[in-house]
Formats: C-alpha cells, structure tokens, sequence
C-alpha cells in the first residue's frame, strides 16, 4: 500500500502508522503529522487516533477485514471511531470492499449510506475462472494426497508456462493434533483446552493460544504405545508435500511462523514478485490486497475449514475469504484459473464464491439472519468471565445472569438473555472461561443495567476477570 502511495504522491507526503515500527520511528510519524508535514497517513488499526489536524477524508480499505476490531484492552472499532471522526469533522467515510461486510451492505441497501458500486477490475482484467473440486471423489479414487488431480495438473502446466501459483490453507503448522492411534489420546496444551500443534521444522508442539511449546512425543504419556500418528494438515505440510510432488519448483511459505521478524512480510512478498518463485504457500495473509502480476493460478486447499465453526459468521467468512483469494489470480493480461478443493460443493457460500457473485451471497444471507435474529436485525452481547477457580468461574456467572435476568424483566427490556455456558474452548492460559449470551439492540439503558450489575458483583467481593464484548469477531 505504501509503494503504491510513494508511487503516485512522493514519500515526503506520507506518514506511515503500524506495530511493527519502533517506539522511535513512531514518535518520529507521529510529530510529522501533528507538524502537518504529512498529508497522507497510511496506518493499521490505530492510526485512526493519529493527530491529524486538518482532516479531509478517511478511507477504510478491507473494510470487512476483522481486523478493524481491536480484541485487547481498549477494546475499539475502528470503524465506529472513524464515522464519529467524520460526524464530528464533517468530512466524508469511505469504506471499500470487493465482499462488505454484510452489515455494511445492510445499512447501503436501506440507503443510510451511500453505496458507489466499481463494475471493472483494475486494468480492465477478466474476472478469473473459478473451478469446485469435490474431496469426496478424490478420496474415492484413491487420492490421499492435499491437492486433487486437477489442482496437480494445474500447477504442472503452470510451472512449464513459467507462470507463478499461489496455494492457500488457512491452518499453519504440520499438522493441526496428534494422537496415540491405540488408547486414542490427544496431546493438549497444559494451560489451555486445545490440541497442540506439530511443527516440523522445530520438531516441537505448539499452542497458538497461549504460545506454550514443548518438545515432540514418540511414545503416548497415557499408554507408553509407539503408535503417534499425526492427523489435520497445515501450511508446513503442505509444502513439504509440494517439494516432494514438484521437487524442481521453488516455493516460499507467508504464514504467521515465517514472518515473526521485522520487515519479514514485505521480504517474502518481494521475493516472490523479484526472484519469481514458483509457488506461493499462505494462510489468508495472502489474501489481503496483493497484486502479483504473474500469478495466474490460485489453489484453496480445504474450503470447508472456516465453515467448520460455531460462529453466525461462518458463511460470510468463507465467502469473503475464497472471493478475496480467488482475487490474486489473472491481475493483469494474463487470465486467471481458480480451483477450491471441498468437502461441501453445494454449500451456498462456496457456491456464489465460484460465481464471485455478492449479491446472491448477500439475499441469501440477510434472510437467514433475519429469521435467526442475528446481526445486523441485533446486536450481540457477549459477557465473558475468566478465572483460575472453575467453580468460582460458575458461581460468578450464575450469580450475574440472575442479576440481568432479573434487571430485564423489571425494567421490560426487548432482550434475549441465554444462560451461562463454558466457551467452546472453556480453559486458556491457566483460566477456566464462561460466557453469557444476550441478543437485542444495545443502547445507553442496556449499558447502564450490565454496568450496575457489574457494580454489585465487585461490592461482594468477585475476583473474577469480566469483559463485555458487542457484537465480538470471534464467539469462541
């Protein structure tokens, strides 16, 4: 984003804003702004609180992107403080998305905001060609293996043509849980409720929640067998089996392992367009608003993995993550061929993702939002109670849901309040985790009621770790 800014307004223009500058860099940003020296701010996250003093325009690209929505103490949205920015400083938003979120979209089509619709690709290229592999006929025909017959054929022709490949699977490691094949158990983390992952290069288990690590079994801590088998895939299996299938190719991996290092993201991105290397191998950091000129093939490993969770989310996230994808292929002269490997071919979001058809995706969506009452026909409050004493945990949660129940009913409050349960992964880091669930629209007068129940909680001595979460973007 920042070449293509250089490129068109010069670099004495431009102040750049993100985590992975230092305490130093930023400070030096930051005073070039508040000088005025810069008109342009390019930022992440929270460059939306740079001080600009003669703000013209804020522009949201991705706007879709979860992202924008800080998950950490100040827990924000970007996108909420930018439109109060914008009210306030009477200055347009602009928000840009090839897939909008669907509650963006919701408020364009009742015409609380204005909708700009572009009908071309950028250099007038051609939409690519998107294919559906069905993984159910390729096990019945004996293919083990992560990548079809017609993804390998694909890549074959794409390497003789010297034209570049980009494989996408949204799970990183070697393989996503491992387990004892005679008395079936599962390696977990010590300080959460999750499988650990095999990581090869390292030999090690990894958390991706709490980052615990530890060194790689042989033999079953539950019954002394030597059968460990290791079952799921992840990037790191996937391009060693692509060296091994293609072993004259050259591949490179951008995941959140090989890009931990400064300036490691933009140095993967520039070898792959500089050195033209063959096969790009990603989770969705691939995804996001690269323009590689010579890639006209775009391989999804597993479509079915972001389906596969308990959120109201999961439709529209497998939709904007396979349109996204499917994006990087056929950029410019050359035409683009997609191909998405699933267990679930009739699935209506792989389906209008073939098509890279968002208005089919978005009618049949709304609808189903509609009659289950989710967002945007409501907001979700989530109350999430953490603790290191399970029972504690329960207590407090039972006792605060009694509490709002009995706030709802006395003041006639149009909100659907759910019970405690643990979270779909009830322990991290050490802490047993509970949630409560309450749909309806959020207000002054819901706010005042949790806070006043919250209140009365900590009076009587609650040690337990509270925080209240609107419309979240993960319900695990």
């Amino acid at each position: 984003m920042v070449d293509r800014f250089i490129a068109r307004f010069g670099l004495e223009q431009i102040a750049v804003l993100h985590s992975k500058l230092s305490v130093g860099e930023r400070y030096d940003q930051w005073q070039r702004i508040k000088k005025n020296e810069a008109k342009i701010i390019i930022g992440a996250r929270s460059a939306i609180f740079a001080p600009v003093s003669n703000l013209g325009v804020i522009i949201i690209d991705e706007e879709h992107d979860d992202s924008y929505k800080s998950e950490m103490t100040p827990r924000y949205q970007a996108k909420e403080i930018a439109r109060t920015i914008a009210e306030h400083e009477n200055i347009p938003l602009i928000l840009g998305s090839a897939t909008p979120d669907l509650k963006t979209f919701y408020k364009a089509q009742k015409n609380e905001i204005k909708k700009l619709t572009l009908t071309k690709r950028a250099n007038k290229s051609h939409l690519p060609k998107v294919k559906i592999v069905d993984l159910r006929e390729e096990l019945a025909k004996g293919n083990k293996t992560m990548l079809s017959r017609e993804l390998y054929e694909n890549i074959k022709d794409n390497l003789e043509k010297k034209h570049q490949t980009i494989l996408f699977l949204n799970r990183r490691g070697f393989s996503t849980f491992v387990m004892c094949r005679d008395c079936g158990y599962t390696l977990k983390c010590k300080n959460c409720n999750i499988t650990l992952t095999y990581h090869l290069k390292e030999n090690k288990l990894k958390c991706h929640y709490c980052g615990y690590e530890q060194e790689n079994v042989t033999i079953c801590p539950e019954c002394n067998s030597t059968k460990i088998k290791y079952f799921g895939t992840g990037t790191q299996k996937l391009e060693t089996q692509v060296r091994k299938i293609f072993p004259n190719a050259t591949t490179i991996r951008m995941d959140i392992d090989t890009v931990t290092k400064k300036n490691s993201h933009e140095d993967i991105i520039n070898r792959f367009k500089k050195e033209n290397i063959d096969i790009l191998i990603g989770t969705q950091m691939v995804v996001k608003g690269h323009h590689f000129p010579n890639v006209t093939l775009v391989g999804v490993i597993a479509a079915d993995s972001s389906l596969n969770i308990e959120d109201y989310r999961a439709n529209e996230r497998t939709f904007q993550i396979l349109t996204q994808v499917a994006g990087r292929a056929g950029r410019e002269n050359l035409p683009g061929d997609v191909i998405i490997q699933t267990y679930n071919p009739d699935q209506f979001s792989i389906e209008c993702a073939k098509k890279q058809d968002y208005n089919e995706f978005y009618n049949i969506e709304i609808n189903l939002r509609k009659q289950l009452k989710y967002p945007p026909f409501c907001d979700i409050i989530v109350i999430g109670i953490s603790g290191q004493d399970k029972y504690e945990v329960e207590n407090t949660s039972q006792t605060l849901y009694t509490n709002l129940v009995s706030k709802i009913k006395q003041h006639n409050m149009n909100l659907l309040i759910y019970s405690p349960r643990p979270a779909p992964i009830d322990k991290i880091k050490n802490k047993y985790r509970f949630r409560i669930i309450i749909k309806g629209e959020f207000n002054d007068r819901v706010n005042e009621y949790i806070w006043e129940s919250l209140k009365e909680l900590y009076l009587i001595g609650n040690k337990e770790r509270i925080i209240i979460d609107i419309n979240p973007n993960s319900m695990m």
